[in-house]
């Protein structure tokens, strides 16, 4: 068996303390909890009902330029996906999953907002 010391804050280390019998049962299911949890983000990733995430995650990597950024529009069927969303929302008919959906494409339309207000901040055209 080997020795693990790990340091954590004192408020951890008070939490810890009355399980400290427990823990060598407590971290592989704790281990197995976030490798879940990684695995299942990994797969909304690569979910093929989330075109405009793929096409945000394909043009950063391709090392956009700022005058890139500026210039980025998604496709039309990104476009299309996120309309009907709005629609189904609008009349209430979302399911759990399209909520989600709808969800991430909300916070990747806050990113792509902020990536283009530093962009243009940066563009050698807009200066």
């Amino acid at each position: 068996m080997t020795t693990i010391t790990v340091e954590v804050s004192d408020e951890l280390a008070t939490r810890l303390a009355p399980h400290a019998k427990q823990l060598p049962t407590l971290l592989p299911v704790a281990l197995d909890l976030l490798l879940t949890q990684a695995s299942e983000a990994a797969e909304v990733v690569t979910n093929t009902e989330y075109p405009l995430l793929h096409e945000v995650m394909d043009f950063l990597l391709s090392r956009p330029t700022p005058n890139d950024i500026l210039a980025f529009r998604v496709s039309a069927t990104a476009q299309e996906r996120l309309e009907a969303l709005l629609d189904k929302n609008r009349e209430d008919h979302l399911t759990p999953n399209e909520m989600a959906e709808l969800e991430t494409y909300s916070q990747i339309n806050h990113l792509l907002i902020l990536l283009k207000a530093q962009a243009q901040r940066l563009s050698p055209v807009s200066n």
